[in-house]
């Protein structure tokens, strides 16, 4: 059932009755009588052919149906409440409206993000994730995170970080034991993104020729690539600054190989003609620190070193 924009009001005097189950209580809140309080209860009643209060001699109290209809009502209201209350920020509140990729939000900006959060707590973030190109028009994004050439018209870019790729994979991927050189990662599933440089490029700069690959384990981008990589279900083309929460948790491991410079990098862009708001330049400067401070970071090593039972000691003669 569709309610009329006029039928709109009395769902809200029913709420407030609902919340106070009393209609001169109703009233008073919402500067009303409590004749038209009762009146735009009748007419929502009559409209659901439903009975929502038992009137009674001590007042009035919710039928079932009213009660599932009051509770309805009080979560959407509250709903609207909050988006309302998010349109227009409390007094010394800044709203920071940021673009970013899935996989760099996901696996290096959100971990580091608490600490902008605590030194920062009067700007409020919105983090976009779309892989749509940021919109920066009026009431759009104040400030984006690209991977790209550097150059984008009518844009000003920051260098953040440059990138490389390397092979990764569970170490319990079967077959994982016999890949001790390049070539023989090429007979193990391989998972691939829809990034401009893959398999074909590293094993060309890893000096290997004359491969017939098979089809891959295709994924939309590097975050999904990489946990298919963590649930064996292949090999992965990691980026550095990507791969490192897995390779910390040893989700992944590093397989035989040189690294491959990235052909893009990562930037933080806004319009040339703006100049960036105070959170904005705040967020900046962060940024350019968090890439500062991890800048070329290398990954963890193959494999880790196992560790040597300690040498058995004789038991002491008396």
């Amino acid at each position: 059932m569709n309610l009329r924009p006029t039928l709109l009001p009395a769902l809200g005097v029913f709420a407030a009755a609902a919340r106070h189950q009393n209609f001169a209580h109703a009233a008073e809140e919402l500067h009303l009588t409590a004749s038209a309080v009762s009146h735009h209860v009748r007419k929502l009643e009559s409209l659901l052919d439903t009975r929502l209060f038992l009137r009674h001699a001590r007042g009035v109290s919710l039928t079932p149906e009213g009660r599932q209809l009051a509770d309805a009502a009080s979560a959407a209201l509250a709903d609207v409440a909050a988006v309302a209350g998010n349109l227009q920020p409390a007094a010394g509140v800044s709203v920071l409206r940021i673009s970013t990729l899935h996989s760099l939000a996901y696996c290096w900006l959100l971990p580091r993000l608490s600490s902008f959060c605590a030194t920062h707590p009067h700007i409020r973030l919105e983090v976009d994730t779309s892989s749509a190109l940021a919109r920066f028009e009026e009431g759009g994004h104040d400030l984006a995170i690209r991977y790209g050439p550097g150059h984008w018209s009518g844009l000003a870019a920051h260098h953040l970080m440059d990138d490389e790729l390397f092979p990764v994979a569970s170490p319990t991927l079967p077959g994982l034991a016999g890949a001790k050189t390049p070539r023989d990662i090429a007979a193990l599933p391989l998972v691939s993104d829809m990034g401009l440089q893959g398999w074909r490029d590293w094993f060309r700069a890893a000096g290997v020729h004359g491969l017939t690959l098979p089809p891959m384990h295709t994924f939309v981008d590097s975050t999904a690539s990489m946990r298919a990589a963590v649930f064996g279900i292949g090999a992965a083309l990691a980026r550095t600054h990507l791969a490192q929460p897995y390779l910390q948790r040893y989700e992944l491991v590093r397989l035989p190989g040189p690294v491959l410079k990235a052909r893009f990098a990562y930037y933080a862009v806004y319009p040339a003609h703006r100049i960036p708001g105070p959170a904005a330049t705040l967020f900046l400067d962060w940024l350019k620190r968090q890439a500062l401070a991890e800048r070329a970071p290398r990954p963890e090593p193959v494999a880790r070193a196992k560790r040597r039972p300690p040498p058995r000691r004789e038991p002491a003669r008396t």
